[in-house]
């Protein structure tokens, strides 16, 4: 097999996971390979061994083009990993909550540069989720061909959505109190915080929990850049997985005792294409940002927010109604 020396992506996940072995787990979750080039699927778990404690999920690299959200996710961790060096307080706090993390759930789309996985699969388009609501055509998933865009797949679940699964079932689930957040990227001028459904208009059964946590966010971060809305108020689509883990979640017997919102975060990569037009021409340039000041400041522009996420699941009983 050809070396992977230049994949970053991988290497700086393997460098988190040994980087503080008794804080930070990394489990190979599965394999996948193309072009006779094998990748794992790692997902990485932080702090407590108590799986009720306060979890907090960050996930990235679900569409091979947007490669940001990977490298978001990995900017916040490997923050973390350096505080962990020399900040009692950050060692407090995850001797109390609990960080998992699968930061590229699709290493093939990432390596090889295309949105979907090796067979073609768009995974955020992969799970036994039927729209309710009226979807646009092709990009709310089809079914016709894996030669069209968001495509569906035709089988059972792709190996990275079922790794995905699985690793909230295990890891995220058992909490007391959960929140993940996926990171993309690739629509719109403006950075959105999307809450479920993506299949539907209905309001989101939690929507009372949601509504404490936007005024938390509106509360304590009065300026902060997002626009907050139901994913569907943008578009709906067939086969997301956020909403297929949400359900998996509210069909246990202990659901209602726990908090669970998994979350979205649709980095807007139009305003990087109108300031810079030539990074269309490139394959990666309308997902990303590719000026280096422009990557720079994406990385740090989340990193407030991934950390209000973190302290808003550390004290979940002040915001979620939870008794």
């Amino acid at each position: 097999m050809a070396t992977l020396r230049r994949f970053i992506e991988l290497s700086r996940i393997e460098r988190l996971g040994s980087a503080h072995p008794d804080l930070i787990e990394l489990r190979e979750l599965a394999t996948v390979s193309e072009r006779g080039r094998v990748f794992p699927v790692h997902g990485l778990i932080i702090g407590s061994k108590d799986q009720s404690r306060p979890t907090l999920g960050l996930f990235g690299g679900v569409h091979g083009l947007e490669r940001v959200g990977t490298h978001v996710v990995l900017s916040f961790l490997e923050m973390l990993a350096a505080r962990i060096h020399w900040d009692r307080d950050t060692r407090h706090a995850l001797s109390k909550t609990r960080i998992v993390s699968i930061p590229m759930i699709n290493p093939c789309g990432i390596y090889f540069h295309h949105r979907p996985n090796a067979n073609g699969v768009d995974l955020m388009r992969n799970a036994p989720v039927e729209a309710e609501s009226h979807v646009p055509p092709l990009v709310g998933g089809q079914r016709i061909s894996p030669r069209l865009p968001w495509f569906r797949g035709w089988g059972p679940l792709e190996i990275e959505s079922a790794a995905l699964i699985d690793f909230v079932r295990q890891q995220v689930f058992p909490a007391r109190a959960s929140l993940t957040l996926d990171m993309h990227s690739g629509f719109g001028m403006q950075d959105r915080l999307w809450y479920p459904y993506a299949k539907s208009t209905k309001v989101f059964s939690r929507i009372d929990q949601v509504s404490r946590l936007i005024d938390l966010l509106d509360r304590t971060y009065p300026h902060h850049i997002y626009r907050v809305e139901q994913q569907s108020d943008s578009y709906c689509t067939n086969g997301d997985l956020w909403d297929y883990i949400y359900e998996l979640h509210e069909a246990r017997e202990d659901a209602r005792t726990r908090t669970f919102l998994p979350w979205t975060l649709e980095i807007g990569s139009w305003r990087w294409v109108r300031k810079n037009p030539l990074q269309l021409l490139r394959v990666l340039g309308p997902f990303n940002p590719i000026k280096p000041h422009r990557y720079s400041r994406t990385m740090r522009r989340h990193l407030i927010l991934i950390d209000f996420f973190w302290k808003a699941v550390r004290n979940y009983e002040r915001w979620s109604g939870a008794e």
